[in-house]
């Protein structure tokens, strides 16, 4: 069978995110569940659709970047959808300056993409809504007149049918100004930051409440918000010493809490290991859910079968998306100049899906024929792992050295930053949890030599 190398190229790219909406994805799509500690998107979907089907739940939903927490949230969305809910799935960095978010940001985008997403259903005029965005737009040194209004960044609120004042483009177009303006941003946060509690009982009573009753009598059976990439938000530290994702998710997680929906959110992993997790997990119905990795090996260092296997039918699903997966794997030979060769990749990703791709599609443009040869490979592994070692310091790596040991992370600040960089990841299967090294970190000279563990 022969395989065009730009399409496979492009069908490794890294940075795409699986539509399983669309009939090509779904295709490309496998099914890690059963090594990753069981089928989390299930679960939520049984919770939303029937254990609270009729009260709103929150979900904090979790991972490093990159191990494919996207892919599923668009799964989680596809199969409400074919359950008659109504989803509002959008990617919180199109619309927050993830450098700096304040909670009434996060309130806004809310309101501002489930108000786009309704446009066709007719609600009562958002008076107290409009009060709270006239206030803030003369905190803004902005001229309000009527439903029209004058900012320093133009008209606002307008729609185009009798100019009646749209909600969705009010919010829509006030944000999108003061994201990239700092000062604009300021002004709006200090005036709708002590306003956060009217603000969110205008939008459960003037938006939420009344969408869900309209839907309802349309034949839906709810209102479901899927806000990706909050787990993206800058750690830096907020004017008064706080650092930002302790601020968003301890500090004002109650009010994320308080929306008359279904809410799922993406977290940063790194406040798992944050001395506030704790508090986090009082703030929250439940405890966040964790998409692990997928292992490629077990703590004793034997090769996780199951887990290999369905990395590589990853990989072949690209290449062969309308076979089977025995049939795809006898075709392997197109791809790779040996199994052996597949296998190589697929460990040195540590079982990290964007990883997998990234070496792979690195590898496809340095070899720019097929089959891949190992050589080739070695030298991207090489160049990726001079590129990961130069930051990290001697306390770094001494955190490193204890946790290829001890197969295990303590509390330590210094784990936060591991995690981020994705120097360690977190395993789950059959009940068992553990966490490694990286595997092209594992076997820098830094961490192959034997040494004593210090400080612990």
């Amino acid at each position: 069978m022969s395989i065009n190398l730009l399409d496979f190229f492009q069908r490794t790219d890294p940075s795409r995110t699986l539509y399983l909406n669309q009939s090509l994805d779904r295709k490309y799509y496998i099914d890690f569940s059963s090594v990753r500690g069981g089928d989390i998107i299930g679960k939520l979907k049984q919770k939303i659709t029937f254990f609270k089907a009729n009260e709103p739940t929150c979900t904090l939903f979790t991972g490093h970047i990159g191990c494919g927490k996207s892919t599923e949230l668009v799964r989680l969305q596809v199969e409400l959808e074919a359950l008659d809910f109504h989803v509002v799935y959008f990617e919180s960095s199109e619309d927050l300056e993830m450098t700096d978010i304040d909670i009434a940001d996060v309130l806004l985008a809310i309101a501002h993409r489930v108000s786009q997403s309704l446009e066709k259903i007719v609600l009562d005029e958002p008076n107290r809504f409009h009060e709270l965005l006239q206030g803030a737009l003369r905190a803004l040194d902005s001229e309000v007149t009527g439903f029209k209004v004058k900012t320093p960044v133009g008209d606002v609120g307008l729609s185009t049918e009798k100019e009646k004042f749209s909600l969705a483009l009010g919010i829509g177009e006030i944000t999108a100004k003061t994201k990239s303006n700092p000062q604009l941003r300021e002004k709006l946060n200090q005036y709708l930051g002590p306003q956060k509690t009217r603000l969110l009982e205008a939008i459960n009573r003037e938006l939420l409440e009344p969408a869900i009753a309209k839907l309802k009598q349309q034949g839906k059976k709810g209102l479901v918000v899927i806000v990706d990439n909050l787990d993206r938000i800058d750690n830096r530290i907020k004017p008064w010493g706080r650092p930002q994702q302790e601020y968003l998710f301890v500090d004002q997680g109650e009010f994320l809490t308080k929306l008359n929906c279904h809410l799922v959110f993406t977290m940063p992993l790194a406040l798992k290991f944050s001395n506030d997790y704790g508090t986090l997990t009082q703030r929250f119905p439940e405890d966040p859910k964790v998409l692990p990795m997928v292992p490629v090996q077990w703590p004793d260092g034997r090769t996780h079968e199951q887990g290999m296997a369905l990395m590589q039918q990853m990989v072949l699903a690209r290449a062969f998306p309308d076979l089977q997966p025995d049939e795809r794997l006898n075709q392997s030979a197109e791809i790779f100049d040996s199994a052996e060769t597949m296998k190589r990749l697929c460990s040195s990703s540590g079982g990290h899906v964007r990883d997998l791709l990234r070496l792979l599609n690195t590898w496809i443009q340095e070899e720019m024929t097929l089959p891949l040869s190992r050589n080739t490979l070695e030298q991207v592994i090489r160049a990726r792992r001079n590129e990961m070692t130069m930051p990290i310091s001697d306390e770094e790596w001494e955190l490193l050295r204890y946790v290829k040991q001890k197969k295990k992370v303590s509390d330590d600040q210094g784990y936060q930053k591991l995690i981020r960089s994705r120097f360690v990841f977190e395993y789950r299967d059959g009940g068992e949890s553990w966490f490694d090294v990286n595997p092209i970190l594992a076997e820098a000279a830094d961490l192959s030599s034997e040494g004593a563990v210090h400080g612990y």
